[in-house]
């Protein structure tokens, strides 16, 4: 399998609030790998290697520990609510071949005709793809559309080996002009004349001018 992230780990034999205090003072994340019935493996890991590893989507892991290795994907992150710092993780094991189900981000690209914004439905779509192929994020083009247009889950075209695990039907993006824009471009209603300025211009054609003899 292509393009993982190799971790070296350690296993860990200490549990608790208090042991994971300590694995983080002094730079590590506790760790869980999950595969299927099997024991679950508690294991260590550095944590700026880690951390940064984190910001690719869906990627794969090799995690190393003693003269074991396990090809995993990240099912969880729990970080602090307020430090944001990674608490713990837990990971899945995954083999060659296998095809899972995993969220993918959704992005928009180009520019809606006219004043027309193109606004994201949904966040993610669930996609179900072989665990070599494991899609990043989505991209939908909005080039040229035009206010009103609906972009639903089955008109993206899927990456690679990949397959739709969404509801077809769910819309995904919508093409339309925001309300404010609709007032701002909207002409001026024109003046109404009401009963009293009526009275005035019938007395500015009936007075004399003022310069008369």
């Amino acid at each position: 399998m292509a393009n993982t992230i190799s971790l070296q780990a350690e296993i860990r034999d200490a549990f608790g609030k208090g042991a994971a205090r300590r694995m983080r003072v002094a730079n590590q994340i506790p760790a869980t790998i999950y595969a299927g019935g099997a024991q679950p493996v508690f294991i260590k890991l550095p944590m700026k290697e880690t951390t940064l590893a984190l910001r690719r989507t869906n990627a794969l892991f090799t995690l190393s520990y003693g003269e074991d290795k396990k090809t995993a994907i990240v099912k969880d992150v729990q970080r602090n609510p307020v430090k944001r710092i990674v608490e713990h993780i837990d990971f899945y094991e995954v083999r060659a071949g296998e095809k899972i189900e995993v969220s993918v981000p959704v992005f928009v690209e180009g520019t809606p005709k006219g004043a027309a914004v193109a606004f994201v439905d949904l966040q993610e779509l669930n996609v179900r793809a072989d665990v070599s192929h494991l899609p990043e994020r989505i991209v939908v083009n909005v080039e040229g559309l035009v206010d009103g247009t609906k972009i639903l889950a089955k008109d993206i075209e899927m990456p690679q080996d990949a397959e739709l695990a969404t509801d077809g039907e769910e819309s995904v993006v919508t093409v339309e002009v925001p309300e404010d824009a609709t007032e701002s471009t909207a002409p001026a209603p024109e003046p109404v004349a009401t009963p009293a300025d009526a009275a005035d211009a019938s007395a500015a054609e009936t007075a004399p001018a003022a310069d008369a003899e």
